[in-house]
C-alpha cells in the first residue's frame, strides 16, 4: 500500500481539524493573536539561551508567532544565531501541496507563481517546485533498526505536540512509512520519531528529543 497522502486522507483530517477547533471555539485568545489550525501550534521551540515566549491558543503554541519571536531570541544549542533554512523540494501537483503542507500541516503560504509556492516550514522557507511527471524516489538507510527513507525532511518538535500530531495523521488514515516510536533508547540521542508522506511522496520525518539538549550531541551509534 502506498504511503503517499491522498485527497480524500487530506479532506478527513481537514474536517476533523475543523470539528475539533469548533470544540475548543470557546477557549480565550492571546490579544491581537489570529486564528490558525492545529498544526500552526506544533513549533514548541526551546532556547538553552532563552525560553521563548508565545501566544497561546487552546493552550498550544501559535506556530506564525513563534517563527517572528525565535528569529528574534533565536540561538541555538551552542549559543549562535538560527537562520532560517530555505528548502526546495520537487512536486507533482502545486495544488495538492498547498492542501497537504497549507491545509494539513497549517503551513502559512508566502509567494507563489503557477508552478511553485513558498511556506513558512514552522519559521524555515520551504518552496513546492511542480516537476512534471515527479515521482518520488527514494533509498532506505538502516537506522536503530528502521528503514528510514532517505532523502527525507522534517522537524524536532515537543513531545505534546509530536503526539497530537500522529494522533490526527493517524485519525486522517494517512499510512506511517514508519510508526511512531521511541528509538536510540537510553543513549544520549533518545527520541520520539514518525515518518510519512506527502501527497507527492517525499519523505517527512517528525521527532521529539527526551532530551532536547542533545539534538547535535556528539557520539559515535554503534548499533
Amino acid at each position: 500500500m502506498s504511503a503517499i497522502v491522498s485527497k480524500s486522507a487530506l479532506s478527513s483530517l481537514i474536517t476533523a481539524k475543523r470539528a475539533s477547533a469548533g470544540r475548543r471555539s470557546n477557549a480565550p485568545k492571546a490579544s491581537g493573536s489570529k486564528t490558525l489550525s492545529w498544526t500552526q501550534n506544533a513549533l514548541g521551540t526551546k532556547s538553552t539561551k532563552q525560553q521563548v515566549s508565545l501566544p497561546v491558543r487552546s493552550g498550544l503554541k501559535c506556530v506564525a508567532a513563534a517563527a517572528e519571536e525565535v528569529s528574534k531570541a533565536g540561538s541555538d544549542a551552542t549559543g549562535q544565531a538560527m537562520p532560517p533554512f530555505h528548502l526546495a523540494i520537487p512536486v507533482h501537483d502545486v495544488e495538492l501541496a498547498r492542501e497537504f503542507y497549507g491545509g494539513m500541516l497549517g503551513c502559512p503560504e508566502g509567494r507563489s507563481a503557477a508552478r511553485w509556492v513558498d511556506f513558512n516550514f514552522y519559521g524555515h522557507q520551504l518552496v513546492c517546485h511542480k516537476v512534471d511527471g515527479y515521482t518520488a524516489s527514494s533509498s532506505a538507510n538502516a537506522v536503530d533498526g528502521d528503514p528510514v527513507p532517505v532523502p527525507h525532511f522534517g522537524l524536532a518538535m515537543s513531545h505534546d505536540d509530536f503526539h497530537e500530531l500522529a494522533e490526527r495523521v493517524r485519525a486522517a488514515g494517512i499510512e506511517f512509512i514508519i510508526e511512531p516510536h521511541i528509538r536510540f533508547e537510553g543513549a544520549p540521542g533518545e527520541q520520539w520519531t514518525m515518518f510519512f508522506k506527502d501527497v507527492s511522496g517525499n519523505s517527512l520525518e517528525f521527532k521529539s528529543m527526551t532530551n532536547p539538549e542533545n539534538l547535535f550531541a556528539k557520539y559515535t551509534v554503534t548499533v
